[in-house]
């Protein structure tokens, strides 16, 4: 099921940005006591009573002004609300119910999407300020909530009704089970949907020159003698500087959450203008979220080509995406069908890759043979061992090893047992995850746990 989305709106100055971090647990919003930090949405994801939530964090909405950053915040606030499944609406206990609350609260019950009334700055414990009562008189269904953004007090019971208005969790059907899903994402006009269409072999999605024409992401359900495919066409991403229009921020967003439920993402360039540092942005969503990716070069019919250009466009590919060089390079045209069908052997393979298991001896065995190669660092007279290894998870392959300091085991060093990783076992395609644990200099169990584990 898709990960549910819950915004945090209100006036100005009313603690959204405070509350949002401490339901997360960072500091992703700028706080400040001034009208207007937040002024673009913020995204975070969160878990509560095992429920995985993405948390956003909008700017403040000023009904009635005629400022043009303030206006802009209106309508990122808008956006929330128009992706959001659950809308928490942020007032202030010191300031009573405004003008704009209400105005604010009828735009909100306009949307028609399940509201929270959070009374905010209601620091005291026990019974909250006479002041709080004042906030029935919005409308609100359900009672207001008092919290403290600041001190965290109240923010478990705001969770709680947040997650009794989503709809409960539905189990994914067993025929979706052996479907990879495959998220298409890239710049505007790069070809998303016209790569779809021609998998499919007809116009089932919406193709056109314009950037920002797919305003969603469209699932399509794919199946041939290469599998079973659901291929996620979402909206082209831009820089936040570049969006202006209110449809194109509703589809970063939805663009972002199509990364996070695919298996697969293909990471469309536009071959004729070139890899640039925005495809840079859009390829590390799907790094960073731990998919396995392909990055298709559209348009290569479009390219001036000689004997080399392949291969030095790759190098310009992997310079400018030098946090993703473990993935394949497709070179396509979805006009003309060129090397179009390749598609799905890669897709195949970085997913089983991205799945991809190895016993605990095989792994200490490179361990070893890397080790010896190449000495572990060394500080201060003290060197990093490494006592074992072995693989906990699938999708990304994640690998826990087990050292005596974790401070000495240096980026470069962890960069170097990721490249033996992927010369002995491949792993192409797919990132790869290490988790570094201390153990003390030489304890006995660790050495029996060794003995045991390579046996």
């Amino acid at each position: 099921m898709p990960q549910p989305v819950i915004a945090i709106v209100g006036r100005p100055n009313v603690g959204k940005s405070t509350l949002f971090n401490k339901l997360t647990g960072t500091r992703m919003a700028i706080v400040e006591d001034t009208p207007g930090v937040t002024r673009d949405r913020i995204y975070c994801e969160t878990e509560w009573n095992g429920r995985s939530l993405m948390l956003v964090d909008t700017g403040g909405i000023e009904p009635r002004t005629d400022d043009a950053m303030l206006a802009h915040m209106r309508v990122q606030a808008e956006i929330a609300i128009e992706t959001s499944d659950v809308i928490v609406f942020m007032t202030d206990v010191t300031a009573g119910v405004t003008a704009d609350d209400r105005e604010v609260a009828h735009m909100l019950q306009k949307s028609g999407k399940p509201l929270v009334l959070a009374v905010n700055k209601c620091d005291r414990t026990g019974e909250p300020p006479l002041q709080f009562y004042e906030f029935y008189e919005l409308g609100i269904e359900g009672d207001p909530i008092p919290v403290s953004s600041l001190h965290g007090s109240g923010s478990g019971d705001l969770l709680d009704r947040v997650c009794e208005l989503l709809p409960d969790e539905i189990e994914e059907p067993e025929e979706e089970k052996d479907t990879v899903k495959v998220a298409f994402i890239g710049k505007p006009n790069a070809g998303k949907s016209s790569i779809i269409n021609r998998f499919l072999g007809e116009d089932r999605l919406i193709v056109s020159d314009i950037p920002g024409t797919t305003r969603d992401s469209i699932d399509t359900l794919v199946v041939n003698g290469h599998g079973r495919y659901t291929f996620i066409d979402t909206a082209g991403m831009r820089r936040q500087s570049k969006i202006d229009s209110k449809i194109e921020h509703y589809s970063v967003l939805r663009a972002k959450l199509a990364v996070d439920r695919a298996d697969v993402c293909v990471i469309m360039v536009d071959g004729a203008a070139g890899v640039s540092e925005q495809d840079a942005r859009i390829a590390g969503i799907a790094h960073e979220a731990g998919k396995p990716s392909i990055i298709c070069v559209n348009k290569w019919d479009l390219v001036e080509k000689d004997t080399n250009t392949a291969s030095e466009y790759t190098k310009d590919v992997y310079d400018t995406l030098s946090f993703m060089t473990y993935a394949p390079v497709a070179f396509v045209s979805a006009l003309t069908g060129q090397r179009t069908d390749r598609l799905y052997d890669m897709i195949n393979s970085v997913y089983a890759m991205s799945h991809k298991r190895v016993t605990t001896g095989m792994l200490n065995d490179v361990l070893n043979d890397a080790t010896a190669r190449v000495q572990p660092p060394s500080d201060k007279g003290k060197r990093l061992k490494i006592y074992y290894m072995t693989q906990n998870a699938v999708a990304p392959p994640t690998f826990v090893i087990f050292c005596n300091s974790a401070a000495l085991f240096h980026f470069s060093y962890q960069r170097y047992i990721e490249n033996q990783l992927r010369t002995v076992f491949g792993f192409e395609g797919t990132p790869i995850k290490l988790i570094i644990r201390q153990k003390g200099d030489a304890p006995g169990e660790i050495s029996g746990e060794i003995k045991e584990r390579q046996a």
